[in-house]
C-alpha cells in the first residue's frame, strides 16, 4: 500500500504577474521556500520585466515557519499592488 501523501497547508511557492499594456508594465515576481546547507531556511525572491533575466535575492530565515510568514506576507503585499497569480502555476 502507497505511504499517503501529506499535503502542506500554507503555499512554498507564489508566482505573480502585473500586466498592464497602457502603461508599458510587464512585471514577474516569484517566491520560494528552499532549504539551507546550515540550518536556516531561505526564501528566494525573483523578480522583474517579464522576458529579461530579473534580479534574485535570498533571504535568510531560522525555521520554515518564519519563511512561510515572510512568503504569504509578501504576496499579500504585492497582490495588494496589483499583481494576481500566474494562471498555470
Amino acid at each position: 500500500m502507497p505511504e499517503p501523501v501529506q499535503l502542506s497547508l500554507f503555499p512554498e511557492r507564489a508566482s505573480l504577474v502585473r500586466i498592464r499594456p497602457e502603461r508599458n508594465e510587464w512585471r514577474f515576481y516569484r517566491l520560494e521556500i528552499l532549504p539551507d546547507l546550515f540550518g536556516y531556511t531561505l526564501l528566494a525572491r525573483h523578480w522583474g520585466r517579464i522576458g529579461t533575466k530579473g534580479r534574485y535575492r535570498l533571504d535568510p530565515h531560522p525555521n520554515c515557519g518564519a519563511a512561510l510568514n515572510a512568503l504569504a506576507a509578501l504576496a499579500r503585499r504585492k497582490r495588494r499592488r496589483g499583481y494576481h497569480d500566474q494562471a498555470g502555476r
